[in-house]
């Protein structure tokens, strides 16, 4: 059975949704959407994706992808050089 639900995202600090952002939640994990781009991947087996074009596109993408990921951009900089998150178009 395939399982999809999208989940909007919310302000960490007033609890409101945010317009634009989003959580893709399916049975193998959870994808991060900004506007109409697919930012990053977290599978549940462990592997995490981020689009080589959009992962830092924006000041705002860039906040609630720190925000899905639980880290900052210098963490997550860090993780790309290291090849423990994988760089592909995510959107193609």
């Amino acid at each position: 059975m395939l399982y999809t639900r999208v989940e909007q995202m919310k302000s960490p600090a007033s609890g409101n949704p945010v317009p634009n952002q989003y959580i893709i939640i399916d049975d193998v994990g959870e994808t991060f959407q900004s506007y109409r781009s697919l930012i990053a991947r977290k599978e549940y087996e462990g592997k995490i994706y981020l689009d080589e074009s959009f992962w830092n596109y924006s000041r705002t993408t860039a906040k609630y992808r720190n925000e899905f990921l639980m880290e900052n951009t210098e963490e997550t900089r860090k993780k790309i050089k290291s090849g423990e998150y994988i760089l592909t178009d995510l959107n193609c």
